[in-house]
């Protein structure tokens, strides 16, 4: 599958299922990962690294660090659509950052940051992207750059010592 890298890359919309509500009556925490790791999917199949570069190349990416942040609820039924941008990347890395939409209301759901490392799955150590990949991992940066940097990326988690 390929898919332009728009800025920012803009993932299929699905639907809240019933079975992701908890005994909050909203969506638990576990689908917006879910949601966000169905983005990210989608995105880095855009950039050639879908499931077909994993056994081309016997290298795939591994989730190293996440920060999400839950904003609003989600209900059942709800229509929410996931967006990634590219913050940054190195030889081995990519950093990204995500929002979580209801599709109709467009309010913001939830956030997350997220860190992967390209990784040689017959060493199980990082490697570095081939040439062509870094390429368009390269070109997206250029277009994600243009995009204002999100006001929650690199943040931490604190509690005001009063």
């Amino acid at each position: 599958m390929s898919r332009t890298i728009e800025a920012p890359f803009q993932a299929t919309t699905q639907t809240v299922e019933d079975a992701w509500i908890d005994y909050n009556g909203h969506m638990n925490v576990a689908y917006y990962v879910l949601l966000f790791d169905r983005g990210i999917d989608e995105a880095f199949e855009a950039l050639g690294l879908g499931p077909d570069y994993r056994r081309a190349h016997d290298a795939s990416f591994f989730a190293v660090e996440m920060h999400v942040r839950y904003l609003r609820e989600l209900k059942a039924g709800a229509k929410v659509a996931a967006t990634w941008q590219l913050l940054s990347a190195d030889d081995k890395r990519v950093r990204s950052y995500m929002e979580l939409r209801d599709a109709d209301e467009g309010f913001v759901a939830a956030t997350s940051e997220h860190l992967h490392l390209h990784v040689d799955m017959t060493a199980r150590r990082a490697a570095a992207f081939p040439p062509d990949i870094r390429a368009k991992i390269d070109a997206t940066f250029e277009a994600h750059r243009k995009l204002p940097w999100p006001e929650s990326a690199g943040a931490a988690i604190t509690l005001d010592k009063r």
